[in-house]
Parts: structure tokens; sequence; C-alpha cells
């Protein structure tokens, strides 16, 4: 009895692994970017007004040295359900405005014009060396 019920165990617990490991490729697009067609309607010297009706609400905004509009998207890719999702395309559409908050220029970016870097570090940085178990004990010992 005990043979038998290896015999049929054994391949479903192989089966029910293999089924978690699987490979499901899931795309997921974040943000927004607005058409090509709307983007090609903005032009040197449209109001601000204007770009916010053709373009609709900008992702972000900054205001250093004149403003700008940013229209982000981004697109990640996961080969499988376990891994870290890549990023395949990241788009951003930079609308610069002058002093009169008339357009001076817009910009389209892509993934390979950024540098991909972590905004939220999860490591603190310390100052001084690192010393095994051995020396701080030691260093609690007043000579």
């Amino acid at each position: 009895m005990r043979t038998s019920l290896r015999r049929i165990a054994v391949p479903v617990a192989a089966a029910l692994a293999l089924s978690a490991c699987q490979s499901v490729s899931t795309t997921q697009v974040r943000g927004y970017m607005p058409s090509e067609d709307a983007i090609s309607q903005i032009t040197p010297g449209s109001s601000q007004e204007q770009v916010m009706v053709v373009l609709g609400t900008p992702t972000t905004t900054a205001t250093v040295a004149g403003e700008v509009y940013y229209y982000i998207s981004q697109t990640e890719k996961r080969t499988m359900r376990f891994m870290k999702p890549t990023v395949t395309d990241r788009r951003v559409v930079a609308v610069y405005f002058d002093k009169e908050r008339r357009v001076e220029r817009v910009a389209n970016y892509g993934l390979q014009d950024g540098v991909v870097f972590d905004f939220i570090s999860r490591k603190t940085p310390t100052t001084g060396t690192e010393r095994s178990l051995v020396g701080q004990l030691l260093g609690l010992i007043n000579f």
C-alpha cells in the first residue's frame, strides 16, 4: 500500500511544483502618454491652457528655471511570476514654458536617454570602519 501511494504522490507533487513555476509573461503599462498626434499639435508659443486641453493633466510638473510639464509612461515585462519585472520602455514628454507661460519647446525622451537609479536606497551609509565581533568586544575593555 505504501509503495503505491508513493508512486502516485511523487508525480503529483512534481506536477504541482512545475505548475507553480510555469512561465506567465505579463506586461504592465504605467502612467499616461499622449498620442503622437496630440504632441504634434503643441507648437512653440502655445499657452499652458492649450497644452492642458490638448495633452491633458501632466504626470508631474517642475518649477525650476521656468515651468515644465512632464508626461511619463513606463512599460514593464515579467517573464515568470516570481521574477522581478524589467523595464522594456520608458517615455517622458517634457513641455518647457518660458516666463510668459508659453511653450518654449517640447522634448521627447526615451529609455536610452536616462540612467536608471534607485531613489530610495535601503542602505544607510556609515562612517568609520567595520570591526569584527572580537574587535567590538575588545573595544569595550578599557586598558
